[in-house]
């Protein structure tokens, strides 16, 4: 139901920016999250948008280096990647829920507070 691009291979230091749509539904409304999973690793937060765009959150090994962003025109929610390192280097998936209360940092990092997921992007990040 959501569908992530703009992975690939890049090298340390480099820029990346994914982006999230959805399939057939809009994204008003819903809070969006980036999260990550490297081989052998568990799934982890990396940032998460409200529904308005006016609130972010992210992970402490990304704040300063990543933006999450969401255009409401185009539908979209887009991270933007710069100052990569090598273990910024996973598959990125972006998640979805539609909901009214008001957000905290434990809220947003859940992976299990999601409802919707994509298939997810590969990052490489080459040093």
């Amino acid at each position: 139901q959501l569908v992530e691009s703009g992975g690939g291979l890049v090298q340390a230091g480099g820029s990346l920016r994914l982006s999230c749509a959805p399939s057939g539904r809009t994204l008003s409304g819903y809070v969006m999250g980036w999260f990550r999973q490297a081989p052998g690793k568990d799934r982890e937060f990396v940032a998460a948008v409200n529904w308005n765009g006016v609130e972010t959150y992210y992970s402490d090994s990304v704040r300063g280096r990543f933006i999450i962003s969401r255009d409401s025109a185009e539908n979209t929610m887009s991270l933007q990647m710069d100052s990569l390192k090598p273990e910024d280097a996973a598959v990125y998936y972006c998640a979805a829920r539609f909901t009214t209360v008001a957000l905290t940092l434990s809220i947003v990092a859940n992976p299990g507070w999601y409802f919707y997921w994509g298939q997810g992007t590969q990052v490489t990040v080459s040093s």
